[in-house]
């Protein structure tokens, strides 16, 4: 049995990895502003708390843990981050509290420490082209992501890599792509591509019309959450500190996500698109690199993920019109 310590548990990630833990036989602890929106949290022990304020984060770090995933963070789809609105708080936020978390761990002598960056830090001129995204964990640099979350996001790797460095803390850092799945943001304004397509094709009648950001034809890749989680726990338990993108090599664009959620639903739906943020044109995951270091990849099909999300998105949809 491991002592683990879950920082962003009551998140769409963080309450899924506390669920994988606890059924591994762990002891985990978890730490975040709320309870897990939509499942009680399966943690021994779980911490109302701001991981911003120093002394929770000292409160919550009260021993050495032998893992510590660092997933709190200040974030949201392109409706939250692209719109600029949000630019101060992402970015003093999340590195605040990467911040506080670096220090308590190292003042507490805890080595095995995972954090979740993003792709949003690749560089925007390697996301122009739709079809041949470069997201290769190498092209990092000249760093020019396209917003100011991404921007923290790169700080932060470069403070978990430092204290690897300096202190001997066995960091490890991930890339995720557009994690998806049940139990997360779907109607908040924080949601990503999937939930939010999985909630207008719910409530779309057949042969009716959803509204898309932009023209459709940017390209994404989406991982589904238990792939996520998979990846997550190999790379904090080998010997490669990354970063490494943990993520989907499926690419498709913004239409055909729609088409292959409207096929599950059933419907036949007219896209109508109209102006929205979008951020970059093509992003995919290069997968090259762990599966050289791991010798693992995701291979869940989309599709596959996407029938379980919109099977619980939609009974979401349903339960919220008949309490209306």
């Amino acid at each position: 049995m491991k002592y683990i310590l879950v920082l962003g548990a009551g998140g769409f990630i963080g309450s899924h990895l506390v669920r994988r833990l606890k059924a591994e036989g762990n002891w985990v602890r978890g730490v975040d502003l709320k309870y897990p929106r939509y499942a009680e949290t399966e943690a021994d022990d779980f911490v109302i708390g701001d991981l911003r304020e120093q002394s929770t984060v000292r409160s919550v770090i009260d021993r050495r843990f032998d893992e510590v995933y660092q997933l709190a963070a200040d974030m949201g789809g392109a409706g939250y981050i692209f719109t600029g609105l949000h630019d101060a708080e992402i970015m003093h936020n999340s590195a605040t509290i990467n911040l506080n978390v670096l220090d308590a761990c190292h003042k507490r002598n805890i080595k095995r420490i995972f954090y979740s960056s993003s792709a949003c830090m690749y560089p925007q001129e390697n996301q122009e082209d739709p079809n041949n995204p470069n997201c290769r964990e190498d092209s990092a640099y000249p760093a020019h992501p396209d917003s100011e979350y991404g921007w923290e996001k790169l700080f932060s790797e470069r403070l978990f890599l430092a204290y690897h460095r300096n202190y001997g803390i066995d960091a490890r850092v991930a890339r995720y792509h557009n994690i998806f799945g049940p139990q997360g943001s779907w109607n908040d304004g924080r949601e990503k591509s999937p939930a939010a397509i999985c909630r207008k094709v719910a409530v779309a009648d057949n042969n009716g019309e959803i509204e898309i950001w932009g023209d459709g034809s940017q390209t994404r890749s989406f991982l589904f959450i238990d792939e996520c989680i998979e990846g997550t726990i190999r790379l904090t338990r080998s010997n490669f500190t990354g970063p490494v993108n943990i993520g989907s090599n499926e690419m498709v664009t913004i239409n055909q996500l729609v088409d292959i959620v409207s096929s599950i639903a059933g419907k036949t739906l007219h896209k109508r698109h109209i102006p929205g943020p979008l951020g970059v044109r093509g992003r995919n995951s290069d997968n090259t690199l762990i599966q050289e270091k791991l010798g693992w990849s995701p291979s869940m099909t989309l599709r596959s993920g996407l029938e379980k999300t919109y099977a619980w998105i939609s009974e979401k949809v349903y339960q919220k019109a008949n309490d209306l």
